[in-house]
C-alpha cells in the first residue's frame, strides 16, 4: 500500500481495546492517520453499525472494515497486512 492511510479504530474502551490502540500505535506508518472512536457516542455507534462492526475492538482502513475484525477480533498478522499492505514476515 502506498499514501495516506486512514486509519480508524473502534473502541469501547475496554482493556482489548486498549491493546489494540497500542498495538496499531506500533505497528503503524507515517503515513497513517490513526483515530480512536468511542463505541459510547451514538454517532460513532450508528457508523459502525453502517460498516458492518459487530464487535470491538475493530479497525477500519481508507474506509473499509479489516478483514481480521470481521469476526472474532483482531489479530497482530491480519493488522499488519490491513495497516501495512503485507503480512508479518
Amino acid at each position: 500500500m502506498t499514501g495516506k492511510h486512514k486509519i480508524e479504530i473502534f473502541s469501547a474502551g475496554c482493556p482489548a481495546c486498549g491493546e489494540t490502540v497500542k498495538l496499531l500505535n506500533e505497528i503503524v506508518c507515517e503515513s497513517c492517520e490513526v483515530s480512536v472512536l468511542d463505541m459510547n457516542k451514538p454517532e460513532v455507534a450508528e457508523r459502525a453499525g453502517a460498516l458492518g462492526i459487530h464487535s470491538v475492538p475493530a479497525v477500519v482502513v481508507n474506509g473499509k472494515l479489516a478483514d481480521c475484525c470481521a469476526g472474532c477480533g483482531p489479530d497482530e498478522t491480519a493488522l499488519r497486512a490491513a495497516v501495512l499492505g503485507k503480512p508479518l514476515s
